[in-house]
């Protein structure tokens, strides 16, 4: 389990390209489910291209903060974080 913000970002870095799933708080005991593939990573933030099926817009971004404070989890289908 990553306990550090690079630790997330390298390994978040070594899955640009490759299929995610993103469950995020969005409220008072709801959750968002939004898949998608990771397009691209930056020094704070991660962006990830939605699947246009399922949602209205192409692209959302995420704090690694988010992934640490456990705000939204990641699954790449073998792990999740």
């Amino acid at each position: 389990m990553p306990v550090t913000l690079a630790t997330i970002k390298d390994m978040l870095d070594n899955k640009v390209g490759e299929d995610i799933m993103v469950v995020a708080q969005a409220g008072r005991k709801k959750i968002t489910k939004r898949h998608g593939r990771l397009h691209k990573t930056y020094p704070a933030v991660f962006v990830v291209d939605l699947d246009q099926d399922e949602n209205s817009f192409e692209r959302v971004s995420y704090s690694y903060t988010d992934i640490l404070t456990k705000n939204i989890t990641i699954d790449f289908g073998e792990e999740t974080a």
